[in-house]
């Protein structure tokens, strides 16, 4: 509650729907601290005056990425002082990845053969949203089936009646009706088996804030190809983790798509640095840096728990900083983005 707020120290906001509770306590408790967590879309839309002046009594936000950090600059005119990037980490109790090949059930249950060559997007189909890149997916396909017949399109995720039929117009004009598979919502239980039925994952999308499904990709072993447009630069470590190609050009997509066909292997990702950068126990110890230094005024410590590190983990590794080289692309994201 606001109350409640008003006598803590300092009181973390997951989301921008919390913001005009942490207003309110603020004005209530001016010495309260805030720390606001900006994702990707919800902070994109230019805020009113009274959002702005709102989101502007945060002491700290935490952006998931350095594409947020900028639009949080550039459309909400931000101090960059006020900002720090710190990237979403892999679930600790994601299923452990077995190398068990693919779910005999999940075969039958899309129709796919076992030599079909599976490429997979990880995402929610909203006619809202529409800027996870499927499309363009899709349209390569028209040309990529000539030389790859057993080239196969799972879209996995829940979907709205007016994407769906949307997208399968869109299906029925590229003439890719046997090739492209809209899943629909699967539960997290079947999520790892998914991941092992895909031989590539691919989302070439323009405007995400982040891209959990990236590092979750990686972490079944599965090749990545990603826009360069977007938040999906963190999560691909500037191109080091996978294939990072302009989502406004189908050519590209089906460039990338071709190269990996042709050795897959070459493009698997790199689990050692996977883990350095977006494991839970990094991930932690940077909450711990970031609440020591809300408390450092009033002398408390955030002290380290006795927890074990995971394999192939460091809690001593620096996350990616907002130093990091930032594509010479990056600059077109955000409308008036100077260098």
């Amino acid at each position: 509650s606001v109350s409640y707020g008003a006598t803590c120290r300092l009181v973390v906001m997951s989301h921008i729907h919390l913001l005009p509770i942490g207003y309110l306590i603020k004005l209530i408790s001016p010495k309260t601290k805030l720390i606001l967590l900006a994702h990707g879309i919800e902070v994109f839309p230019q805020f009113s005056k009274l959002k702005r002046r709102m989101i502007q009594q945060c002491n700290q936000i935490l952006a998931v990425s350095r594409f947020t950090k900028h639009c949080l600059v550039e459309k909400q005119k931000l101090c960059e002082d006020q900002l720090k990037v710190m990237n979403n980490c892999l679930d600790p109790f994601l299923k452990e990845p077995l190398e068990t090949g693919k779910n005999n059930d999940l075969l039958k249950r899309y129709g796919f053969k076992r030599d079909d060559v599976v490429l997979m997007s990880l995402c929610r189909m909203s006619c809202d949203e529409g800027y996870k890149g499927y499309d363009k997916v899709i349209e390569s396909l028209h040309e990529l089936k000539k030389n790859h017949p057993r080239l196969k399109y799972m879209i996995v995720g829940k979907y709205d009646e007016k994407e769906k039929n949307r997208v399968e117009q869109f299906i029925d004009y590229f003439d890719v009706q046997d090739k492209v598979l809209l899943t629909g919502f699967i539960p997290d239980s079947e999520l790892a088996d998914h991941f092992q039925l895909a031989d590539i994952f691919i989302m070439p999308s323009d405007q995400e804030g982040f891209g959990i499904a990236f590092i979750e990709a990686m972490y079944y072993n599965r090749p990545v190809i990603a826009g360069n447009k977007d938040g999906s630069v963190d999560a691909l470590l500037n191109g080091k983790l996978g294939v990072l190609i302009n989502p406004d050009n189908v050519k590209e997509v089906s460039k990338a798509i071709q190269k990996m066909l042709l050795n897959t292997k070459q493009f698997l990702p790199d689990a050692k640095l996977l883990n350095e950068y977006f494991s839970y126990p990094v991930y932690r110890a940077q909450w711990r840096a970031v609440l020591n230094n809300a408390f450092e005024n009033d002398g408390k410590v955030v002290r380290g728990s006795d927890e074990p590190i995971l394999p192939g983990t460091t809690n001593s590794q620096p996350p990616l900083s907002d130093n990091y080289p930032i594509p010479t692309l990056q600059k077109e994201l955000v409308p008036g983005l100077k260098e």
